[in-house]
């Protein structure tokens, strides 16, 4: 094995560090879930159809042996038939047949880590000098990037050439001193010359050697920052979460009340704040709070003299929010209607006979009945049920004793409507509703009642009742169930 690999950026320092929080990390993941996990995420004949992609494509990457061999394997036992041809499901948009980016395939996933594994290094060697930086490793490095800093909170105007000085210094000074290299030490000279010819080639940036000490140390230090990621992700939410998506409505308020002032208060008199002198403040903090005694000062200053204020901190919070944020409207109600349809039977002159409860009329100009169809809904009043999301807000239906109202509403035509009574709207037959209508051009196309005149009737009639339903809540702990179980 290699010790290192010339010319080749990798972190030669100490690992990344992680990070660790106080509390217990996430639980491991149940193998079982895992693997259910995997099924449902990739179909037979996705996988098949990448892994054939990427085998057809193998002399183009070169793929080792063994990756070949793999792929020949995973082919021998995918089966050929599909689960979308058994259930007849319309194509995946996101195959490689329909994209031009190859699809998911194991030994090109394999080749391309290994690819990505041996550039990594700049990375990390970045992020090992920003933390040696900021740890105040070497007071007089920090003490230079504090000096940057104040220079560019106090004109942002420098903010532009920041980007063209680093360019300068980390890349054309470092190049130019490879092609004119110092003159040894055992040669005698009285100073360092730059001019003259080149002496050295250039410098010219390689990827570390694949099974070399390098390859290894980017593996371990993408295997931390892989680590810390997750840490960071876990613990951001574990903080933002609670207070910010209402399952303690008091508290999400109170955020949202006071970041809507705010955000008023801004909106107006921002250009009225000094930001340079906000933003030199939070930079002098920021890096005056990586050094190591700063740091157990303000431990030991919090445990001695914040935390012992905090309790009664959260209660003063608490109780202004009990007394100052109102939760407790009532919930939202509304009016749902259903209709009583009955047929007669027998003839014009026949009994009539209850047929169903349904949502709609089911009058004569009805799309259902132009069509021939025949009216939906349920046979008893007790299996009407109310709208989902919503509970009964009464414990009986009402009959609505504004027939008229809801025939001029729907604009029904061809019925007798009963002002009185059990408040019936009955279809008249064609002849009788073709004559009133030759009759009252300018009318409304109905007709009134009480129910007593012996006038030649349709084969339905109908009345409606009504109900009233409020909006059902859903407690903080069902709603944690239903998220448990997606």
């Amino acid at each position: 094995m290699d010790e290192y690999t010339a010319d080749a950026f990798v972190n030669r320092d100490e690992p990344v560090p992680t990070l660790t929080f106080t509390s217990t990390g996430s639980p491991s993941p149940d193998p079982e879930s895992k693997r259910s996990k995997l099924k449902e995420s990739l179909s037979h004949s996705k996988l098949k159809e990448k892994i054939q992609d990427g085998a057809a494509s193998r002399s183009e990457t070169g793929f080792s042996l063994q990756d070949r061999l793999l792929t020949k394997l995973l082919q021998q036992v995918i089966p050929t038939e599909s689960i979308e041809e058994v259930l007849d499901l319309p194509p995946d948009k996101r195959s490689s047949k329909y994209i031009g980016r190859p699809g998911f395939s194991i030994p090109l996933m394999t080749n391309n880590f290994r690819r990505f594994n041996s550039r990594i290094g700049i990375v990390f060697v970045f992020q090992t000098r920003l933390i040696r930086l900021l740890t105040w490793r070497d007071p007089t490095h920090t003490l230079s990037l504090l000096a940057v800093c104040t220079f560019i909170c106090l004109d942002p105007y420098l903010l532009a050439v920041l980007p063209l000085a680093a360019a300068l210094l980390f890349v054309m000074v470092p190049a130019y001193l490879v092609r004119h290299p110092a003159p040894s030490p055992t040669v005698h000279h009285s100073a360092y010359s730059l001019n003259g010819p080149p002496l050295a080639p250039p410098r010219t940036i390689k990827p570390a050697a694949e099974m070399s000490k390098d390859f290894f140390r980017n593996m371990r230090d993408l295997q931390n920052s892989m680590d810390d990621f997750s840490t960071l992700h876990d613990g951001v939410l574990k903080i933002i979460t609670p207070p910010t998506n209402f399952s303690n409505e008091a508290l999400s308020s109170t955020i949202f009340l006071f970041l809507f002032v705010s955000t008023c208060l801004l909106f107006i008199a921002s250009h009225l704040l000094p930001w340079r002198l906000f933003s030199l403040l939070l930079c002098w903090a920021a890096i005056a709070l990586g050094h190591p005694s700063l740091q157990q000062s303000l431990l030991n200053n919090h445990a001695s003299h914040i935390r012992p204020h905090e309790q009664s901190a959260k209660s003063w919070l608490d109780a202004w929010i009990a007394r100052d944020i109102i939760l407790d409207e009532p919930p939202e109600s509304r009016e749902v209607e259903s209709f009583e349809l009955q047929r007669r039977k027998g003839g014009s002159r026949g009994e009539w006979e209850s047929w169903l409860f349904s949502p709609n009329p089911y009058d004569p100009l009805s799309p259902q009945r132009i069509a021939g169809q025949r009216p939906k809904g349920t046979r008893f009043f007790e299996d009407v049920c109310a709208p989902k999301g919503w509970e009964w807000g009464d414990k009986k239906w009402v009959l609505d004793l504004g027939s008229r109202e809801w025939v001029e509403e729907r604009m029904v035509q061809g019925v007798e409507i009963e002002v009185e009574g059990e408040r019936w709207v009955t279809d008249l037959v064609e002849s009788e509703a073709s004559a009133a209508r030759k009759g009252k051009k300018d009318g409304p196309g109905w007709e009134e009642g009480n129910g007593t005149e012996q006038v030649p009737f349709g084969q339905w009639r109908r009345r409606r009742w009504i109900r009233m339903v409020k909006r059902k809540g859903v407690s903080s702990s069902s709603s944690d169930n239903g998220n448990s179980s997606k």
